[in-house]
Formats: C-alpha cells, structure tokens, sequence
C-alpha cells in the first residue's frame, strides 16, 4: 500500500463484502429489507434509553460512532460505523445490534444469520480495544414487525476471540485492500503526469477548468452556465480528476437526465486515457434495461443470475478489475454471462472500485433510491458533477413529490374479499378516505390545500404494516404484484410526508376513472441543499443555465456558492440568427399559423440542402404542420419523432442525419423532447434549426399552483413557473446547430413574442445580432446570402 494512503469501508460493507454467499433474493423480506427498520430501531432505542437509569450506574447509548485503523503495509485502512445500541450496566458492556424480521420469533435460532452476529462482534471489537475491555456482551435484539415482539440471543466473549474473528475478517479483505492500494498508486501517478488532452484551450475554457479544480480544492459548490462549444464536459471531469491526484477527493460521481449524454462523459474519459490516465470508470444502466431476465423476479427460483450469485461474483469482480477500467454496459453484460451473475447488481458492486461513476440524478438526489453505500451518512469527500442541471429543477420536483391513486384499490378490496379481513378493511378504510377527498374537489376536477394530508398516515402506515406479513407468506398469489407495487407507493408517500414542509402543497385531482391525492414539492431548493451535502463540492452546470441567479437560488445554492458565465467562444458572424415577427404561436392563433409555418420552414431547407430539425411546443402542433408540410413538399426527406420511442427508434432517428449529400433530411421534433437536447450532431450533420413558439410548459393546475407560489414569494410567478423553463428549451434547441468552431448554421425563431423586452433580456450574449424577418420571402433571401 502506498504511503500514507487510506482505504476507507464501513463495519457493514466489510462484513458483508468478505461473508457473503448464496443467491441474490430481492423478494420481499419485509421491513428489514424495505426500510432498514428505522422506525422499530428507533422505538426499541427510546425504550432502553428509558429503561435504564444513569442514577443506578446504567446507559443506554444509540446510534455510537466507531472507528478503527488497522495498519498495513505503509498505509492505513479505516474501517468504521455506528452500533445500534451500547448498554453500560455494573460496568459490563453490551453491544445491540437490532434487526427487524417477519418471520415468527419462536423459529428463529441463535444462528440464524452468521452476518448479524458478524456486524455486531466487530462492533464488540472496536469498542472493547478502545475500551481496554477484557469481556464483553454481544447481542442481537430481534424485532417481529407484526406484532411488535422482541427476542434477544446474547453472547460473553473475550477480547481475544473477538480479535482473533476480527483478524480473520480483516485478513480476508487484505486481498482487496492491495488491489485497491496498488491501483490508486498507479492511477495517481498518471494523474500526475496528466495534461490537458487537447493542444490548446478554447476561449472561456482555462478559466472553467480552473474554477472547478479550486471549487474541489476548497470543497464549495459552483453554479457554471458556460455556453456550447467551451467543452463542459472535459474542463470539468480533467481538473476533478486532477484534484483527486491531490487527494482531494476520493470519488467523482458525474450525473446527467439522459443516456445520451452520459456517453459524452466516457468518450471523455476515453480522450484522457489515450493520453496516459489510469483511471476506473463505469456507467450505471437502470436495472430494467440491464436485466437479463426480464419480466422474472430477482430470486434463485426464477432467475438463474439470482441462484448462487454471492458465490461467484466477488471472483467476477477480481477478474475484471484486472483486466478492465472502462465499466461500460457491454463489458458488465460480458463479465456477467461469464460468471453468470446479475448485471445490476454486479455494477452496483463496481461502483465500490470506480474512480468516476456516471449515472442518473436519481442515484445521489432522490430519497427513495439514493446509493445508500455511499452517501448514509453524508461524510464522504466525493466530487459531484451535474451536467444538464437546468433538468434538475422539475426532476428534482418529481424526486420529492409522492402521490397515492384510489383506482388500484378496487380492484384490489374485491381480489382479497373473504380471503383477509384484516387487509380488506385496511383497504375499505383507505378508499373511504379517497372519497372523502373526491367530494372536496372542485367543478375543474380539483381540490389543494396548504396542510399535509396527514388523515391518510395512520391508514398507510396501518396497510404497510399488515402488507409486510401478507407479503412474505403469499408470494404466489396472481395479485401479489400488484399488492407489492400498493406496498412500495405507500411507504414511499410515507417517506415523502417526513420531507413535508412550507414548500409543499397538497393537492387532490379527480378524474372519470380514478382520485389522485398529491403532496407536490413546489420549491426544491431547500431539499436538493440538503441533499448536496452527500459530496464534498458539487458543481452544477449547463449550456442553458440562464437566469443564472434564478437556478442558483432553485437548486439551492447559497450566497458563498461560486458563481460563473462564460461567452460562447464561436465566431458569432457563423451563426444566423433570425427571429419571424409576422406569427404568434400562442394557443388560440396556433391553427392560423400552420401553412405560414411551413413556408418558412421550406424557406430554410430549400436555400441550402442539408439536414434540419424543427421543433414545435406540442406533438398535436408538430403533426399538424408536419402533415400539411409533407402533402405541400412531398419531395423533401422527412422524419418526425414519435412519442415514447425506444432506444433502436432514437439512434434510428439520428442516424438519418448523416453527413452525406445525398441523404438530406428534415426532422420534427418537440421542445424539450429527446432530440431537442443532449444530441451532438456536428458539421453537416445538422445545418439548421428552426424553432417554433417560446417553449412555455402547458397551462396546467401543477404550474398554476407553483405561479402562485413564486408570486407570493418574489412575484415572480410567471416567470419561475412558465417563461425561464420556456426559454430554456429554445435555447437547448438552438444549441444543437453550432457545436464545432468549423460549423455554420441558420437558427429561426418563429414567435413574435420573441422580440418582447422580457425575453429578449434571457438571449445568451452571442445572440445579440439577430435579424427580424417579416416573411419567408425575406427569410429565404436572408439565408441564401448567409450560405454564398
């Protein structure tokens, strides 16, 4: 091991890494699995705290903080945790390690699970040596999550044989600790080594590298809007991985809204190992897409990547750690079918040795399926990048919201009906109080209040509970899917009512078919500042974070946050920017405006042939002149993007835009969608772009209810809820014309709201020579001088 060199892993992580076995089963296992048991370590932690008495020489301590160091060979590895409960009582020692079970108290044996006692011993060990303890009491508190009774196995052991099953498990690790070791050496040195993988810096590109790299140095959060073309990406990935050469950082997670992106940060990567980087990097695939055997449960009965899996994936993970540092979904799958192991889960093992995970928001932001291994405890000293952050705001809304559906419970009542009193009832409760809130709504279907909708806790809370013991004994039942999915959307509502604050708003809509009840995250701000908290610095950027100042304040940044804008380093005079003053796109004209949006449309793709998108509010507006355009124009090459297309039908839809001659096409898309962003389509590729309506989000009562919630916060509802993520999607598709300091292209907006004072105000700088057009005649004309 390298000198003064720290390996760092949990009590938990330790044990369950070196002990594990067996099949991979994600079948229901109850709260223990679910929920951690939090609620039941919490109540069995206040009874002993109020059980024993300090006057009578006891304590009851919970949730102790352990740490120990074990040295070897030149370095350190810190192994750390916090035991459940440690009681003092007639100076003996105890240490409580509480687990939560299903399964009836009086089947469960002393060793029923060697983990548990496992955990609990090395607790035992740390505390006794830092304790100068010759004895010490081991126990394991069982919790029955039905009827809430407890049974206790209790071992006295010596300090010796606690150090002697310490070592034992330290010593196992010692393989992995050398493989992690000798690779951080390796991978530092060439980090050293390490320039700038390109000959020169872009305009604007120096200063974002730096302000990254001292933004990891200092541990600080940085808000960046740095225009397309500076070359987001590599200025932040090169100075984080520079400053992890520096010990800065241990981790770099790099989290993008879409797939697509996350590839631009491998080939990244890809650009700095050509020039020397050692460095381990995976890409996380959401386990549906990733699954080998889709449709079947993750158990040993149904899968054959479950059954035996913790046998063979610690040697699958030997094997590719030697041979492989790209993690890509390929490799994974590779690796997989060689040990016959599951991909997902195997990936989620990777991450442990990965210098650089990109992934998802959702695995660091969201409360529900956060990577618990990494960030429980909020001490980390990881680097977070967040690309794309303008998405954020609404997902980071989606994150923290939950809602409940009345229309499954039903079907339910009327599956269990005679079969389990006890849950019938809990699900005629349920739906009487859906009802209840049905009547309050209104003539438009709806009904909001201030107040969390606290009348539906008791019953979610008393439904989880009752679940949790149908679940375990009825895994056959053809309703137990759907009884699992009512589960899981109840204890997620559960979890999100503990977030509930002023920045929330219940709400309830009524349709023909079924009552929504809505606890909706207006104002994320407060929650994604707690949540940054689990990476040491975090830096947030976009080609389109503009008003800065607003997604400063929305994603919660703080006024000693960095802040910083660059220019957009293209030749400004290679861009064409028009903006057609002679049509309103507003939703009572839209049906006028059809056929004048086609000429201008062919005014643009007959000046010059190449490829084009247009890009319209609405799939409805978008297929209204798509049509007119293709009975108009029949010879020119269309192709139109369709709602929930798989990822063949993207990479198909993309392929069309080619750099050849003789294969030009005219797309339609919609803003915001999957072509509208994110796509690198450089060159030929695409020449122009055409962008029809200011991008608002359509009127509905979510963005009526955040409108009133910014206006009487800053009156400026109009603008947080409507006009900012409006603009921010014109220019996301505006961005996709210029992408190399080679390209030359033509942007038309087609609004005349575009020229308002209030929208002209959120123009990047490099759009300030723009040119009013009255007709497509003009526009036509305009644009083949540009080309000539």
């Amino acid at each position: 091991m390298g000198k003064n060199k720290e390996i760092k892993i949990s009590v938990r992580n330790l044990v369950e890494f070196v002990l594990r076995s067996g099949d991979l089963d994600t079948r229901f296992m109850g709260s223990s699995r679910a929920v951690e048991g939090t609620k039941a370590h919490q109540k069995i932690q206040k009874e002993n705290r109020e059980k024993y008495s300090v006057l009578l020489g006891e304590e009851y301590l919970s949730e102790v903080s352990l740490k120990h160091i074990v040295s070897y060979d030149g370095g350190n590895i810190v192994i750390d945790g916090r035991a459940d409960g440690i009681l003092i009582k007639d100076k003996v020692v105890t240490i409580d390690e509480i687990k939560t079970v299903t399964k009836d108290l009086d089947l469960l044996h002393e060793d029923y699970n060697s983990l548990h006692w496992a955990q609990a011993k090395c607790y035992a060990y740390i505390y006794g040596m830092q304790n100068n303890l010759k004895f010490i009491n081991v126990q394991l508190t069982y919790y029955q999550i039905d009827n809430e009774k407890i049974r206790r196995f209790l071992k006295i052991l010596s300090i010796e044989e606690l150090q002697d099953f310490f070592n034992e498990i330290i010593s196992s690790y010692f393989i992995w600790a050398n493989i992690t070791s000798d690779w951080n050496e390796k991978r530092d040195n060439t980090i050293k080594d390490l320039k700038f993988p390109f000959d020169n810096y872009r305009a604007g590109q120096r200063e974002l590298a730096v302000s990254v790299y001292r933004t990891v140095l200092e541990g600080k959060k940085m808000f960046l809007q740095a225009p397309t073309g500076v070359g987001k990406t590599i200025s932040t990935l090169f100075p984080a991985v520079k400053a992890m050469g520096e010990g800065c950082t241990s981790k770099i997670f790099y989290l993008t809204a879409k797939t697509i992106t996350r590839q631009v940060a491998e080939v990244a990567f890809h650009k700095m190992k050509e020039h020397g980087l050692k460095f381990k990097t995976i890409i996380i695939t959401a386990k549906d897409k990733i699954c080998f055997s889709k449709g079947s449960a993750c158990n040993p009965d149904q899968c054959k990547f479950a059954k035996g899996h913790f046998d063979r994936v610690n040697e699958a993970i030997i094997d590719i750690l030697k041979n492989e540092d790209t993690y890509s979904r390929e490799i994974i799958e590779n690796y997989s079918i060689k040990y016959n192991v599951c991909p997902f889960e195997f990936s989620l093992d990777l991450t442990l040795w990965s210098d650089c995970v990109i992934c998802d928001y959702n695995y660091v932001f969201d409360p529900r399926v956060y990577l618990k291994r990494f960030f429980m405890d909020n001490n980390g000293d990881y680097t977070i990048l967040v690309d794309e952050a303008h998405n954020l705001v609404d997902r980071a809304r989606e994150m923290f919201s939950a809602q409940f559906h009345k229309e499954p419970l039903l079907a339910l009542k009327r599956e269990i009906k005679g079969a389990d009193g006890s849950l019938y009832k809990a699900l005629n409760k349920l739906n009487a109080f859906m009802l209840s809130m049905k009547k309050m709504c209104n003539e438009e279907g709806y009904y909001k209040q201030n107040a969390e909708p606290a009348g539906i806790y008791n019953l979610l809370n008393n439904l989880t509970k009752i679940l949790e013991v149908w679940l375990t004994k009825n895994e056959k039942s053809k309703v137990y899917d759907n009884f699992l999915e009512l589960y899981f959307n109840s204890l997620s509502f559960i979890r999100i009512a503990e977030l509930y604050d002023d920045k929330y708003i219940t709400y309830v809509e009524c349709t023909e078919d079924d009552v929504v009840l809505k606890m909706f995250c207006l104002d994320p701000s407060k929650l994604l500042r707690e949540a940054s908290k689990r990476g040491r610095s975090v830096v947030y950027f976009s080609a389109t974070l503009l008003p800065l100042l607003y997604f400063k304040e929305i994603l919660g940044g703080e006024s000693e946050d960095y802040h910083l804008t660059l220019d957009s380093p293209f030749n400004k005079n290679k861009l064409k920017l028009m903006i057609a003053r002679d049509i309103s796109t507003k939703y009572k004209y839209r049906e006028n405006s059809y056929s004048k949006i086609v000429e201008y449309i062919y005014a643009v793709v007959s000046a010059k042939s190449g490829n084009y998108l247009a890009f319209f509010p609405s799939y409805k507006y978008m297929d209204a002149v798509s049509n007119l355009f293709a009975e108009k124009y029949p010879h020119i090459n269309i192709r139109i993007q369709s709602n929930f297309m798989t990822e063949d039908a993207r990479e198909a839809f993309l392929q069309n835009f080619s750099d050849s001659d003789s294969k030009n096409v005219l797309g339609f898309g919609v803003l915001g969608g999957i072509f509208s962003e994110g796509i690198d389509l450089k060159g030929d590729r695409l020449i122009g772009v055409i962008i029809i309506g200011v991008g608002l989000p359509m009127i509905c009562f979510e963005r009526e209810i955040i409108a009133e919630y910014y206006d009487n916060k800053s009156n400026c509802g109009y603008e947080y809820a409507y006009m900012y993520p409006g603009m921010n999607k014109v220019l996301q598709a505006a961005g996709r014309v210029i992408r190399t300091e080679e390209d030359r292209g033509i942007v038309l907006l087609i609004d005349d709201r575009f020229l308002h004072q209030r929208y002209r105000k959120l123009f990047p700088k490099q759009w300030e020579c723009y040119l009013k057009i009255t007709n497509n005649t003009v526009a036509k004309k305009e644009i083949c001088e540009f080309w000539e």
